[in-house]
């Protein structure tokens, strides 16, 4: 990683989860007082509750955080300050060394996670069959108020205003040309 020396600050950023705060969250799921069943057959209603529950179950019983975070750990965080707000993000180069700098955000609702797989795809071609003309140097933020970028206290983190975020971001890590 490179940094520009007029930039300001790029940290680097660890995080933990203490085995008290999930099994906290494993209870309080556990605990939901869920309301009466929809009076329809269809979504017309918004999600069935069959499915929340479903769903619920599921983050309570199975849902293995300590391998998702294995995997997060293993990648390189950051966080700087844009616009007023911590913006966390990973930042995973390519060995290949003309890789293309590419910016991939997730969606509302959504968090890094879903990035995960295309990582090493992505950054290391070569090694599932790809070639290296086909690297990308990935940079991969938490939007505003998700996962660990700071939470707006101000309206207007709209698609403009992070896009603006992001091109500062990428201005900051030293890429003057990128691929969103």
């Amino acid at each position: 990683m490179s940094v520009t020396p007029e930039a300001p600050e790029i940290r680097p950023f660890s995080f933990e989860f203490p085995e008290a705060e999930l099994e906290d969250l494993r209870r309080r799921i556990e605990a939901t007082r869920w309301p009466e069943k929809e009076t329809v057959t269809d979504q017309s209603q918004g999600t069935q509750l069959a499915t929340i529950q479903e769903l619920a179950r599921y983050w309570a019983s199975e849902y293995d955080w300590r391998k998702v975070e294995a995997k997060l750990k293993a990648l390189p965080h950051f966080i700087t300050e844009i616009d007023g707000l911590d913006i966390h993000f990973i930042h995973v180069r390519s060995k290949h060394e003309n890789a293309l700098p590419l910016i991939v955000t997730h969606g509302w609702p959504g968090s890094i996670i879903e990035q995960l797989k295309i990582i090493e795809p992505l950054t290391d071609p070569t090694a599932h069959g790809g070639d290296a003309a086909d690297a990308f140097h990935l940079v991969i933020p938490s939007m505003p108020g998700y996962g660990f970028s700071g939470k707006p206290t101000t309206t207007g983190w709209g698609p403009e205003r992070i896009a603006r975020a992001w091109g500062e971001l990428m201005k900051r890590l030293g890429y003057t040309k990128y691929a969103a």
